[in-house]
C-alpha cells in the first residue's frame, strides 16, 4: 500500500514538471489561455507595417472606390477632356483675373467626397461654354470627383443625414454631372434630385454613366440648334422687299 502511494506521488510530480515545461515553452494552448500582450504592444517593425497598411488602404479607397471599369472611364475620358479644354479654361481664368472679378477667378468651397473626406472644390467663376464644369476636371483625374455621380454637397448638408443616404453617399464619389442634373432640365415635377441620386447609387455602372454623359453633351447642342432655328425662322418671315413691291395689283 505504501509503495502504491509512493508511485502515485512520483507520477504527480512528473506531471507537474511537464506542465511547468509547457508553460515556460509558451505552448499554443498556454498562449491561447494567457492572452499574451504582443497584439497590444507591437514591436516597432510591426507598428510601421501597420501604419503602411493603413496608408495603402486609404490610397486604395481614394483611387479604387468604384469598379475598375468605372474608374478607368473616369481617368481615360477625364484626361482627354482636360487636355482639350485646358487652354480655354486657362484663357478664361486670365481674363477673369485681369477684370478683377469679385472673389477672384476661382470659387473655392469645401465639399464632402468619398468616405466623407472633405476636399476643396475649385470652380471657375463663369458659365460660358460650360467652362465652370470643365474647370473641375482636375478633380476627376485626382479622384476627388467622378465624371458621373451625385452632386457634391457641403459638409453637414442635411441631404447627407437622411434615412439611408449617409451610407450610399459615402460609398460614391460626387460627380461632375449626374442623373439628377440631366433630368432636372426636363422640368418634370416628379424628377426629385434626391430620389434620382439614390436611383443612380443603386444602379450605377459604365453603361448608365455613358448614357448620362451622352445626354449631358446632347442637351447644349440641342439648345444651340433651337436658337439657330428660331433665328432663321425670324429672318425668313421678315419681308425685305421694297415698299413699292409689296403691293399686289
Amino acid at each position: 500500500m505504501q509503495n502504491a502511494r509512493k508511485r502515485h506521488v512520483r507520477q504527480m510530480r512528473r506531471e507537474d514538471r511537464r506542465a511547468g515545461d509547457t508553460v515556460r515553452g509558451h505552448s499554443p494552448a498556454y498562449a491561447a489561455v494567457s492572452g499574451t500582450a504582443r497584439g497590444d504592444f507591437p514591436s516597432r517593425p510591426a507598428a510601421h507595417l501597420a501604419g503602411l497598411t493603413d496608408r495603402v488602404r486609404r490610397l486604395a479607397d481614394r483611387t479604387l472606390p468604384r469598379t475598375t471599369a468605372e474608374r478607368a472611364l473616369d481617368l481615360a475620358l477625364g484626361t482627354v477632356l482636360l487636355a482639350v479644354t485646358c487652354p480655354a479654361v486657362a484663357v478664361a481664368a486670365l481674363v477673369l483675373t485681369a477684370r478683377r472679378t469679385p472673389g477672384g477667378a476661382w470659387d473655392r468651397r469645401p465639399r464632402s467626397g468619398l468616405g466623407g473626406r472633405v476636399f476643396e472644390l475649385r470652380t471657375l467663376r463663369t458659365r460660358r461654354l460650360r467652362l465652370d464644369l470643365f474647370s473641375r476636371l482636375p478633380h476627376v483625374v485626382r479622384g476627388d470627383l467622378a465624371l458621373v455621380g451625385p452632386a457634391p454637397l457641403a459638409p453637414g448638408d442635411p441631404r447627407t443625414t437622411g434615412p439611408g443616404a449617409r451610407q450610399w453617399r459615402r460609398e460614391l464619389r460626387p460627380g461632375l454631372t449626374g442623373l439628377a442634373q440631366v433630368r432636372a432640365r426636363s422640368g418634370m415635377p416628379w424628377d426629385d434630385p434626391a430620389l434620382l441620386d439614390q436611383h443612380y447609387a443603386e444602379h450605377h455602372g459604365v453603361v448608365l454613366d455613358l448614357a448620362i454623359l451622352a445626354e449631358a453633351a446632347r442637351h447644349p447642342l440641342r439648345e444651340q440648334l433651337r436658337k439657330a432655328r428660331r433665328t432663321k425662322a425670324h429672318l425668313s418671315d421678315a419681308d425685305h422687299r421694297p415698299p413699292a413691291c409689296r403691293r399686289v395689283d
